[in-house]
C-alpha cells in the first residue's frame, strides 16, 4: 500500500477509535508464521496526525531506516539492567518486580528506564507486538505508555526468555548501541548487518558509512564497543551524531579540547583498522575486533554497520 493511501484512510479514521491488538507468536526459528498464538489487546485513542506518523515510522522502519534518539544516560546504571530482563517474556505481566517497578517510577531513573525500554523493544519485536503499560506521575495522573517493535531480532521474547541466546544478545545489544545519539536528537540512519537487508533505494539514499557497533548488555559484565569510519565521521559530525567518533568539546576560556564516549560506550578506532569483510552489496563490516586490549584477534560477527545520508 502507498504511503499516501494510507494517509487518506488513516485521516478517514479521525472521528473513530481505533483498536489496536498486540500479538505475540512464540517461534524457535526466525521464519514468521502467518498465525498469531496469543493476542494482548489494547484500545488506544489517536489523532489522525499521530497514527500518520505511526505508520510512517512503520513502513520505513521495514526498509532498514530507523530514528534513533537514545541518550547515553539511558545507557548509565538507573535500575534497569537489561540482563535482569532476560529470564523473562518481554511483556509487563511476565516482568520480574524490581524491572517493573522501574519502568513505571515517576523520577529520572524512571524517564531513563523507559527509554531504555522503548529501545528494548525496538530492536527485539515486530512491528506487529507491541509492550504496554502505564505508570503515575507524582501528581497521580496515569501516564499510558506504548512502545512498538521495529526489527524483530527477538520476536519470540514476548513469550519465552532469551538468557541463553547470546547471539540474540548480541545483535539487540548492537542494535541499542548504534542508535544512541550524544544529543539526544532524532537522526534517521540505515542499519545494516548480516540479519538486516536492504533494498538499492535504502543503500542509495544512505550512502554514508558512519561506523560499527557492538557488544553484550545482557552479559554478567555488559560492555558495549563502536569504531567509526575513517570519512563517514565527517559527515556524522554534521547531522550530530558522536557516538561512533567521540564527542569533541572545547573550553570556552580555556580553549582546550577534549574528547567524550558515549556513556559506558567504549570507542576503539577506526574501523577500517578494526573491522574485515566488507559485504559487497550493502557495504556493512562483517566482523570487527571485540576487546583490542583482551586481544587483538578475537573478533565479533553480531556487528550492526550505520550508514546515513549524504551532505546536501
Amino acid at each position: 500500500m502507498r504511503l499516501l493511501d494510507l494517509k487518506r484512510q488513516i485521516a478517514a479514521m479521525k472521528r473513530g477509535t481505533i483498536m489496536v491488538l498486540c500479538c505475540s507468536r512464540s517461534v524457535a526459528v526466525f521464519a514468521l508464521p502467518l498465525l498469531t498464538a496469543a493476542c494482548i489487546g489494547a484500545e488506544i485513542d489517536e489523532q489522525a496526525e499521530e497514527l500518520v506518523g505511526e505508520a510512517e515510522s512503520e513502513l520505513v522502519a521495514n526498509n532498514g531506516y530507523l530514528w534513533n534518539g537514545l541518550t547515553p544516560n539511558g545507557l548509565t546504571p538507573n535500575g534497569l539492567t537489561p540482563n535482569g530482563l532476560t529470564p523473562n517474556a518481554l511483556n509487563p505481566t511476565a516482568l520480574n518486580p524490581t524491572a517493573l517497578a522501574t519502568i513505571k517510577s515517576p523520577g529520572t531513573n524512571g524517564a531513563l528506564a523507559r527509554e531504555l525500554m522503548r529501545y528494548i523493544v525496538s530492536c527485539s519485536l515486530r512491528p506487529d507486538q507491541t509492550f504496554a503499560f502505564s505508570w503515575t506521575d507524582s501528581s497521580g495522573v496515569a501516564h499510558p505508555e506504548l512502545y512498538r517493535g521495529d526489527l524483530g531480532y527477538a520476536h519470540w521474547w514476548a513469550t519465552s526468555p532469551i538468557s541463553n541466546d547470546t547471539y540474540v544478545q548480541h545483535q539487540i545489544s548492537a542494535c541499542i548501541a548504534a542508535r544512541v545519539n550524544w544529543y539526544g536528537v532524532s537522526v534517521n540512519i540505515s542499519l545494516r548487518n548480516n540479519e538486516l537487508t536492504s533494498t538499492w533505494a535504502e543503500r542509495a539514499a544512505y550512502p554514508v558509512r558512519e561506523g560499527a557497533f557492538w557488544g553484550n548488555l545482557f552479559a554478567a559484565t555488559p560492555y558495549l564497543g563502536a569504531c567509526y569510519d575513517s570519512v563517514g565521521y565527517v559527515r556524522a559530525r554534521q547531522v550530530q551524531r558522536d557516538c561512533a567518533a567521540g564527542h569533541v568539546e572545547t573550553d570556552p576560556t580555556t580553549g582546550e579540547v577534549t574528547w567524550q564516549q558515549c556513556g559506558s560506550m567504549v570507542i576503539w578506532g577506526s574501523c577500517n583498522q578494526l573491522c574485515n569483510g566488507v559485504d559487497t552489496n550493502a557495504g556493512f563490516f562483517r566482523g570487527c575486533i571485540t576487546n583490542y586490549f583482551v586481544s587483538p584477534y578475537v573478533r565479533t560477527d553480531q556487528v550492526v554497520t550505520t550508514f546515513l545520508t549524504p551532505a546536501p
